[in-house]
């Protein structure tokens, strides 16, 4: 059984707009769907795990972001009370 079919998509149009969906380039879209292809699934894990880890990364980074404006807030909403 190919890779695709095993992966309960349907069809090759459905993978790529999960892929889409999930913030992938277009030269990404284009390896994944080589790798999927040529039923390389090692090879299409490791680039989505990869792809997974920078998603997280930057979520990490928006979280420290958003704490900072926060503590910005904070401190500016403590400063007006004591005056």
């Amino acid at each position: 059984m190919k890779l695709e079919q095993s992966i309960c998509y349907g069809s090759r149009q459905a993978v790529m707009q999960n892929l889409i969906d999930a913030g992938c380039s277009k030269d990404m879209i284009d390896d994944l769907m080589k790798q999927l292809a040529e039923d390389d699934m090692e090879s299409l894990l490791q680039m989505l795990e990869k792809h997974r880890a920078c998603l997280l990364s930057m979520v990490h980074q928006k979280e420290k972001q958003i704490d900072c404006v926060d503590y910005l807030v904070y401190q500016i909403k403590r400063s007006k009370e004591e005056k």
